[in-house]
């Protein structure tokens, strides 16, 4: 029978918590490279995406571009706050990464 240090427990799941959030980190960046990648295909007006005018929410293309742009940038450089494990880093992780997913969503073209 093992018995356990009194600080092992603390250790264990201080290195949990640290697995969990280079998990989300590395999750955070590669949705934000995505979604950066998605702005500049938005934005080139090349034969990517369909134009249309019945989006979920009534943007056009182009506004989706830059929303998905600039959510995408920000995604990128929080996910290095998350990497130094800043507590800002954390808000603004979910805060983030929340948007980026509704954004996605409201911008899918709707049937008509």
């Amino acid at each position: 029978m093992t018995t356990m240090h009194p600080g092992s427990a603390r250790t264990s799941l201080r290195e949990w918590a640290t697995g969990v959030t280079v998990f989300a980190a590395t999750m955070l960046m590669i949705g934000g490279i995505l979604d950066i990648v998605r702005g500049i295909a938005e934005l080139a007006d090349d034969d990517i995406f369909v134009s249309t005018r019945n989006y979920v929410f009534e943007f056009n293309l182009t506004a989706w571009g830059w929303i998905h742009l600039a959510l995408g940038v920000l995604a990128f450089f929080v996910s290095f706050g998350l990497f130094m494990a800043s507590t800002w880093a954390r808000v603004l992780g979910v805060g983030i990464a929340g948007l980026v997913i509704l954004s996605n969503f409201l911008s899918l073209p709707r049937c008509a």
